[in-house]
């Protein structure tokens, strides 16, 4: 077993897409997904950007306020997490500051409830 500090893991600054206050530092990847660490310092945002393949954002820490494709912001909190589809235009911005995790790509997301991984019973 290892133990990840994901606040320990080197960081780079994101300026693109108008994004401020935005860093990441990438943990896992694979052919099919990335997994990164995110955080938004207070004021921070991510810019309007399409998905480059399915996304989900986790909050684990603040809070933050995501919009898709219809750009209409919803407020979410830590256990709470946004799914994009890929192609679809989102943004995200926090007031308070967030951290986050992000894993995006070839991700079977499944319903509130629905069994993902039938290997589990």
């Amino acid at each position: 077993m290892r133990i990840l500090d994901l606040g320990a893991l080197p960081r780079r600054r994101i300026e693109a897409h108008g994004s401020r206050h935005f860093s990441v530092g990438a943990f896992g990847i694979s052919a099919d997904a990335h997994l990164v660490a995110v955080s938004l310092a207070p004021g921070g945002s991510i810019g309007r950007h399409p998905a480059s393949g399915r996304q989900l954002l986790v909050v684990l820490d603040g809070e933050a306020e995501v919009s898709g494709a219809d750009g209409v912001a919803q407020v979410i909190y830590p256990g709470q997490a946004a799914v994009w589809e890929p192609g679809e235009s989102h943004e995200t911005h926090s007031a308070a500051g967030l951290s986050a995790m992000i894993v995006e790509g070839d991700l079977d997301i499944g319903a509130p409830g629905e069994q993902v991984d039938p290997g589990d019973v």
